[in-house]
């Protein structure tokens, strides 16, 4: 490639002249290619320690004049083929028009300007396809591919220099991250040392500090484990690792490959030497911790975060924090993780103004929205361009409202609104905009206006109820005070004092309200109005898996509820779910999900509880709700993970007595709904939908703790599992206004001596008081560590469920079946990196039996069929392994999947000599022919009946003693073809092959 020319002085200490001509010289780095010495072994051991292991290719161009002691670097080359195109070129275009000039400074100056010009032009080409520098890193991306063996669709994302810790000697190299491999390359004195590790088989990866190997990364897979340290920066490294290997265990969950996004924002600058995707994949991570921080709809894209301070008029304070812009919402967190968070849909802004600065308040910003709310924030360091960005997004935002108007800078204050476009951002019954489901049959409008528990709960006044009464009224109150002080809906200051209230208990009037701002639900329903009622009507009398399954559940959902016991209540469960099944077929139905929709019915419309669905499933409990439940095993790891760090003296016990497997995912699959009385489980959803998955983790060690006793006397998993089962239904809630629901599962553990009851409040404040301190960040990073366990079993579970599905007599011993499992897997996602455009990367499906989720075509088999079998027989190999993947495609769908492929091995490899002809001579006939082969087959046919007389040619009568199986009381018209002798050929070849194989 062409270089902007740089100063050499000193051009021979490491190189070696090849080419001369009285303006360039082309030269060999020394300890490439033949006859390096000791000194080749000495420079190439510096260019792998040092950064030119990347920088410094084997070939260049120097530019020189006669009486210069300066040279300049004007091409380099990776191959001699590459250097010699560009030597060539500077000899039929350049050294002519050298020659003219008189001053060598002209000279120099000339070939400069044309070597820029050069460049230029290149890159103007270039332009389109991408932003990178097409330098230093460039260079490294070819010298991965050429080392490696990497094609050209594996791109390098970063690459860093590291020590490989082999035995107790740290080999010194560089470590290339790209796309779907780890690679390592070290060359020390002559010693080579190159590694390659897919992302997919990476069973473990974590950053540790220990006497042998400090501060070091460790990657495991099922063979090997690896040590990398000595890196300029490990905390980046490490970060950019975890989300190659994450994107590696999605690929292998739901079939979702590495796509560069394409929505993401571009830098105005684009960052020299670092990857689109290295930058894609940093813009990625920062866009799911800010759609998990503030609950917001997957497909929102953070813009970008400046420092400021909010004016909190509830204490009167400026809190110091961090805002964040995107397409459609304004956030802010503060420093502090409890003292604020703020969420503005920009679909709520009606003013964004600039104030004047002042010592106090440098740089206002004031936002007002719609429910008359304005928000002062300070001290931005850009405000004039961060006013212009959110006036982008703003005009870009589409009004929900009929006749509405978008917001501006420009616009007058909030209060010259018309009455008529005043609209409160969420109603006390936040079903009640929701009321146009008018089109629906006159008995489905209860369950489509409001929630189930209003309609069939007895409605008794407050006051009837007394003391429960007087607390739910009480709660009500506090409520209404905190909305006055902090705002309410989606715009409210959310503060430690919203979290004491929700541990406190949500009242029965506002729980459905508050369950919709808390996950981030409303967010989605506001933006996609009449999507639930569409997806509802295409959805009715569609007949699939899912909706059968749904079928079987309905009625044994919340059976004790009397919602559920009419068809009124089962209806509108049975449209939800299955209106959801068929927005996300992926998942579909999984089981508990009934459980949990159920209940966001009796609090929520139809709609309300089809988006807490949503956020449940997609957002706030990730991969929970599918066939392999892997979301939950994954958080079934941290809890197992988190009982050895609380309750070391209980965690051993657990893992002998098998516990922890069976009660975690019946408490977080369903929220404890499923384990608990129904009136205590609720708070629990509460305070899960404002915290996450930290308050089901810190509950479950609560529970543990309180029975630490029993359980550490327990002799088995049925005495243990009793013993949690009755403390849980003697969960109770004293201050619940519900009238009790009878709780199914109690029946199973009651005994004459029932456990004593538990507040579920004061279970509540004990798991906050002693399992508090767990952090949001911390649970992903336990996520991701545990992830990999499981996917891995899964994997390994795969395996086993494959090769127990191959036949006894098939030849192979378990381990090489195995092996050839993970060979023909390997194949398979080499077409998922590679090669989209192939047949199994199109038609690959995860929800399919493990037998058939990997499959392979016919190119695939044929590198295979090269590569492992003894029938490879130079130029015929193509033609054979096309005929043996028609033969072994029994289904012509033109992919096979793993029994397929291991019963055409075993006859290559295992079968007797006769049952190898047999199969050599099938090569020969249809269905292993190709239609175009069949075609002139049949030609041959008529060709070799017509000169037949009419009894039986010597031909026939040689093949009739040759193929005695086939042909025996049977004539061989039709069959006697020219490709019966390329068989004649390939068997003879094939037998003395045979002769001399592994047969």
């Amino acid at each position: 490639m062409w270089l902007g020319p740089e100063e050499v002085l000193v051009a021979n200490a490491l190189w070696v002249t090849e080419r001369a001509n009285p303006f360039f010289v082309l030269q060999r780095r020394r300890g490439h290619g033949k006859g390096g010495g000791l000194t080749g072994l000495l420079v190439g051991t510096l260019d792998v320690v040092l950064d030119s292991s990347a920088r410094v290719a084997p070939y260049r161009i120097l530019h020189q004049t006669q009486d210069s002691q300066v040279y300049w670097t004007v091409a380099c080359g990776s191959s001699r083929k590459e250097i010699t195109k560009h030597w060539e070129w500077l000899e039929n275009n350049l050294l002519q028009t050298l020659s003219i000039f008189d001053n060598e400074e002209d000279i120099t100056t000339f070939v400069k300007g044309k070597i820029h010009g050069i460049i230029a032009e290149e890159n103007k080409n270039l332009q389109p396809q991408g932003d990178e520098d097409p330098g230093k890193f460039k260079e490294a991306e070819l010298k991965m591919r050429k080392q490696f063996g990497m094609p050209e669709g594996e791109k390098l994302v970063n690459y860093y220099s590291c020590s490989y810790w082999k035995g107790r000697v740290p080999r010194q190299g560089w470590l290339y991250l790209t796309v779907n491999h780890l690679c390592f390359y070290s060359f020390l004195l002559g010693k080579e040392v190159s590694l390659v590790v897919q992302w997919v088989d990476v069973t473990r990866l974590e950053k540790n500090a220990t006497l042998l190997f400090p501060e070091s990364i460790r990657v495991d897979t099922r063979d090997q484990e690896l040590f990398f340290s000595m890196f300029l920066n490990i905390s980046e490294t490490f970060k950019l690792m975890e989300q190659l290997a994450n994107l590696a265990m999605r690929q292998l969950l739901d079939n979702k490959g590495f796509l560069e996004d394409k929505a993401l924002p571009r830098p105005i600058r684009p960052h020299r030497n670092i990857s689109a995707l290295k930058r894609d994949l940093d813009a990625r991570a920062k866009n799911e911790c800010y759609r998990a921080t503030f609950r917001l709809p997957r497909d929102e894209r953070l813009d970008g975060h400046t420092s400021c301070t909010l004016w909190t008029p509830f204490n009167k304070l400026h809190i110091p924090g961090q805002m964040f812009i995107s397409n459609n919402y304004i956030c802010f967190a503060s420093k502090e993780e409890d003292a604020c968070h703020l969420i503005i849909p920009l679909r709520e802004v009606t003013i964004v103004e600039k104030a004047d600065s002042s010592s106090v308040l440098p740089s206002p910003l004031s936002i007002s929205t719609k429910s008359k709310m304005t928000f002062l924030f300070a001290n931005l360091k850009d405000r004039d361009f961060l006013v212009q960005r959110i006036s982008d997004f703003l005009q870009k935002t589409p009004s929900k409202q009929p006749g509405g108007r978008k917001a501006s800078v420009a616009d007058p204050a909030p209060e010259s609104l018309p009455a008529s476009q005043e609209v409160p951002e969420l109603p006390t019954s936040p079903s009640s905009p929701l009321s146009g489901y008018q089109n629906f049959s006159a008995q489905e409008v209860p369950t489509a206006s409001q929630g189930l528990l209003k309609v069939f709960q007895r409605n008794s006044p407050m006051e009837d109820l007394g003391a429960k009464g007087a607390k739910e009224k009480m709660k009500e109150e506090s409520w209404n005070i905190h909305f006055f002080e902090y705002g309410r809906g989606m715009c409210m200051y959310r503060t430690a004092k919203t979290r004491e209230l929700v541990l406190k208990g949500i009242p029965e009037s506002l729980r459905g309200e508050l369950w919709l701002l808390f996950s981030g639900a409303w967010n989605e329903m506001v933006t996609h109005p009449g999507y639930y009622a569409e997806l509802v009507e295409k959805s009715m009398g569609k007949y699939s898996l899912a909706t059968e399954e749904i079928e079987r559940d309905l009625h044994r959902s919340m059976p004790e509820h009397p919602a559920f016991q009419n068809e009124l209540g089962i209806a509108a469960l049975r449209r939800v779910l299955t209106a959801y099944a068929f927005r996300n077929p992926t998942i579909g139905y999984c089981q508990a999900m009934n459980i949990v929709t159920s209940v966001l019915l009796l609090y929520g419309s139809e709609e309300e509880a089809f988006w807490l669905l949503v956020a449940l499933c997609e957002r706030m409990l990730p991969d929970y709700y599918d066939t392999r439940v892997v979301g939950a095993l994954v958080d079934q790891g941290i809890f197992e993970e988190l009982t050895r760090d609380v309750l070391p003296r209980l965690s051993e016990k657990m893992q002998d007595l098998g516990v922890i497997s069976s009660i975690s995912l019946s408490w977080f699959l369903t929220l404890f709904l499923s384990v608990m009385p129904f009136e205590s489980a609720v708070v629990i959803v509460d305070c899960f939908f404002y915290e996450g998955i930290k308050v089901i983790l810190q509950v479950a060690l609560a529970v543990l703790d309180a029975n630490m006793e029993q359980l550490l006397g327990c002799s088995d998993e049925g005495e243990a599992m009793t013993v949690l089962g009755r403390y849980l239904d003697n969960v109770i809630n004293k201050q619940s206004v519900s009238p009790p629901i009878p709780h199914l599962h109690a029946l199973l553990t009651s005994g004459d001596d029932p456990p004593e009851e538990v507040d579920i409040f004061d279970l509540l404040k004990v798991s906050y008081e002693k399992f508090s301190n767990l952090r949001a960040d911390d649970i992903e990073q336990m996520r991701f560590k545990q992830r990999l366990k499981v996917i891995q079993s899964l994997e390994d579970t795969a395996k086993r469920s494959v090769v127990r599905a191959i036949p006894g007599d098939i030849g192979f011993s378990i381990e090489e079946l195995e092996d050839l499992y993970m060979v023909f897997k390997a194949k398979h996602l080499a077409s998922q990196y590679w090669g989209s455009s192939h047949t199994a990367a199109i038609r690959r499906d995860p929800s399919l039996p493990y037998l058939e989720q990997y499959r392979i075509d016919a190119g695939q088999f044929q590198e295979l069929f090269a590569s492992l079998t003894p029938w490879a027989c130079g130029s015929h190999t193509p033609v054979l392994a096309g005929r043996m993947f028609r033969l072994l495609d029994q289904n012509k769908d033109s992919l096979i999947n793993f029994k397929e492929f291991v019963t055409g091995m075993s006859g290559m490899y295992h079968g007797d000599l006769t049952e190898k002809l047999k199969a050599l001579y099938k090569l020969h006939l249809p269905p292993a022919l190709s239609p175009e082969e069949a075609e002139s087959a049949l030609e041959a046919t008529h060709y070799f009946t017509e000169d037949s007389s009419s009894e039986a040619s010597p031909l026939a009568s040689d093949l009739d003693l040759f193929l005695p199986w086939e042909t025996q009381g049977q004539s061989l018209e039709g069959q006697r073809t020219p490709f019966i002798w390329d068989f004649i050929l390939l068997t003879l070849r094939s037998l003395e092959a045979m002769s001399q194989g592994p047969f």
